[in-house]
């Protein structure tokens, strides 16, 4: 930072060049890159952001905070990522269009192999955009117009409920998960299921299954460990779920050292804390979702 913006700008660009130039990139090297990159983000001009963005677009590797980060720019720059980027999730995209309203809607309307019941949100907005504000022209009888847009409604809480790798409504708070939770959540681990893995975890949490996934399918295992430690479980039970995690990141005993030392040094408040940060956010993204199909009336 002390050599100015312009040295900033250098250093993203040959940041994000490199990564996109790696055959297959690691989840190291994607924090890695998250690191710098979301440090640089607010110095460097808008048209470096759309460098990064055209880029990243085609990068299924791609870390996903400055994916997101990039993808609630404005239209301009965010483009690639709204129309190809497989980093952002069905419920990724739904947060964005109810935040970022109508002309992120158009561009994610581009993208191959849309969820069906994004497309139909999508299509609910912009029919309503174009019909605002002169509602006697409608052709359509306003019944039949509110029986259409509830259905979307109903299909985007399956979606945000049930959908794979998405978002459930069911979080339990952690007081009412079971006396030792370990057994079912290690069962889960080692069946080799990810969602089944996601699943028990969430259970157990009180937290949403896309949330849970991401806890165990991310770069590294540092928000898993807050889980964990909420969980109160003893280290070697935490290590055995991490490890089924995260195989690569624990592989000899220096690596194991670091995760013992980090899980004990955890202190069980500030993990409990960052869980329940966790189940509000996720409380927060339905509410936003939600209420974006209520404004369409």
């Amino acid at each position: 930072m002390g050599r100015g913006p312009r040295h900033c700008e250098r250093i993203f660009r040959s940041a994000v060049s490199a990564f996109c130039a790696l055959p297959r990139p690691t989840r190291d090297e994607a924090a890695q890159l998250d690191d710098l990159a979301l440090g640089l983000l607010d110095v460097i001009p808008a048209e470096t952001r759309r460098f990064a963005a055209a880029a990243l677009c085609e990068c299924d590797a791609a870390p996903r905070g400055l994916v997101r980060r990039l993808a609630e720019e404005s239209v301009e720059i965010g483009a690639p990522l709204l129309v190809r980027s497989r980093a952002l999730s069905d419920v990724d995209l739904i947060a964005l269009i109810a935040r970022q309203g109508v002309p992120h809607a158009r561009a994610i309307a581009r993208r191959d192999e849309l969820n069906p019941v994004v497309a139909a949100l999508i299509r609910a907005l912009l029919a309503r955009a174009e019909t605002d504000p002169p509602p006697a022209a409608a052709a359509t009888p306003p019944e039949e117009a509110g029986n259409a847009l509830e259905a979307v409604r109903g299909q985007l809480r399956i979606l945000m409920q049930d959908g794979a790798g998405e978002e459930e409504e069911g979080s339990a708070p952690l007081s009412s998960t079971p006396a030792d939770p370990y057994p079912a959540i290690r069962e889960a681990a080692l069946s080799g299921e990810t969602r089944r893995f996601a699943e028990a975890l969430a259970a157990a949490l009180g937290l949403t299954v896309a949330r849970a996934r991401s806890l165990i399918d991310g770069v590294t295992y540092s928000d898993l460990l807050f889980a964990l430690r909420a969980l109160e479980l003893s280290p070697e039970q935490a290590f055995v779920l991490a490890a089924a995690a995260y195989p690569a990141q624990v592989t000899n005993p220096a690596a194991i050292r670091l995760f013992h030392v980090r899980y004990e040094a955890l202190p069980a408040a500030a993990a409990l804390e960052k869980v329940q940060a966790w189940r509000q956010q996720d409380r927060s993204d339905r509410a936003t979702a939600a209420q974006s199909l209520t404004r369409v009336k």
